[in-house]
């Protein structure tokens, strides 16, 4: 394919060369004179390693070339990357002045051609940003977002080996020609909305950084206790059935049980008597605290009182209600007057025991008149039905008479009318 890559900096020049390397035949838009010299004479101006040399064997077999005329670019490609930075402002906001430029450019470049032209945003663009800024600026263009993931330092690798290729579409078949493009890539193409493709880049990068944040925060203190962190969060790292996999990455509802917040405050106490500061540990539970609250103002804003949670324990398979957030939201919802019915088959009151009867006894301690064992009977009583476990029997929910709230995603896609989830 013929391929126009607007700005060459880190990304822009490893996906141009990458691409040439592949038999495509790319232009390269750069502004700054200097680098463009160096462009065109087959140098490169960043060290990124590996990158010179291939930049240099592309360019000497023609497959790559460098202009500073957006118009010759456009004319001369069938599909334009943007690739240009989008730096913070003083306040934080991302500036979008370098891919408004450009898109000004390509739009009046499009003007004077007829042929079919894909614009590919490789520049992280904030979700919705692709929509209010990019597009109106190119009409009569596919417009893709197809954020990278390519680290500095091992970009080139990273390029023909990352996790997945994003496509991000306006409408249906907007990325078939990404998509081809793509096909020298060994990896599974992922072709979402656009505005999707935009917070994955986000959700990467955010989880980066809390991933490094805690592996420090736990060296602070594993240290203050004579241990080597090293040694602890290698034998973390091997956990790849919890640990390091998507198990507890599915938003939904607040955490819970016996373990969890026990031994988050137990870390955190030890902390304490060694004067240590663990501020992102520390948020973890004040987090979870505002889920709890966010959840119980989205009931509260259907405006009805007649509520049931269909669920009590903490997770399903368990009858454990100890710290359940669920039994929590029960407890705030009858202080505010709502009338409440619950309904798990997995608890039953005679069997409890020990600090399980305890938590329960203390939190709710009429529960005896709020579970009711059929289901049939809670539906009867209530408006407002929540599921708070991911339970085969409320797979089945019949719809329109209530208004359901899904706080574990058990029906999510099923289309039931008055169906609201949590976080989807």
């Amino acid at each position: 394919m013929k391929i126009s890559v607007f700005g060459l900096g880190y990304v822009g020049s490893v996906t141009a060369a990458c691409f040439a390397d592949k038999g495509h035949r790319v232009i390269g838009v750069e502004v700054n004179t200097d680098k463009l010299a160096l462009f065109q004479a087959g140098k490169c101006p960043l060290f990124e390693p590996g990158l010179a040399e291939l930049l240099a064997k592309v360019h000497k077999a023609g497959a790559f070339t460098a202009t500073g005329g957006a118009a010759e670019a456009v004319r001369d490609s069938e599909i334009s990357f943007i690739c240009v930075g989008t730096p913070s402002k003083k306040n934080g906001q991302a500036d979008l002045s370098h891919v408004e430029h450009v898109c000004r450019e390509i739009g009046g470049a499009l003007k004077t051609k007829n042929a079919p032209h894909t614009v590919v945003v490789r520049s992280t663009m904030l979700p919705g940003n692709i929509e209010s800024v990019v597009a109106p600026l190119l009409p009569g263009a596919r417009v893709v977002a197809n954020p990278e993931f390519m680290r500095e330092g091992t970009a080139i690798r990273d390029f023909f080996e990352p996790p997945f290729v994003v496509i991000g579409e306006l409408e249906r078949g907007d990325g078939d020609a990404v998509a081809e493009l793509y096909r020298c890539v060994a990896a599974e193409q992922v072709r979402v909305s656009i505005r999707a493709a935009e917070a994955i880049k986000f959700a990467c990068n955010a989880f980066h950084a809390a991933k490094i944040t805690f592996a420090n925060e736990i060296g602070q203190f594993c240290k203050a206790q004579g241990i080597d962190s090293h040694e602890v969060m290698d034998v973390f790292c091997r956990d790849n059935k919890l640990n390091i996999s998507r198990y507890y990455l599915k938003p939904g509802m607040a955490y819970g049980g016996s373990c969890l917040p026990k031994d988050l405050r137990a870390l955190l106490d030890r902390a304490r008597e060694h004067h240590l500061e663990l501020p992102m540990i520390e948020s973890i539970a004040r987090s979870n605290v505002t889920q709890i609250q966010r959840t119980i103002e989205f009931i509260t804003e259907l405006g009805h009182r007649e509520v049931a949670l269909l669920g009590l324990s903490f997770k399903a398979g368990t009858d454990d209600l100890r710290e359940s957030p669920i039994v929590i939201m029960a407890e705030t919802l009858l202080g505010k007057g709502f009338k409440l019915a619950i309904h798990d088959s997995e608890v039953e009151l005679t069997r409890l025991t020990g600090a399980n009867k305890l938590f329960l006894e203390t939190k709710l301690p009429h529960i005896n008149e709020l579970l009711v064992k059929s289901l049939d009977d809670v539906l009867a009583r209530s408006k407002v039905l929540v599921v708070c476990k991911n339970a085969p029997e409320y797979k089945a929910l019949p719809g329109g008479k209530h208004h359901i709230v899904d706080l574990v995603a058990a029906l999510k896609g099923v289309g039931l009318p008055n169906y609201h989830g949590l976080y989807w």
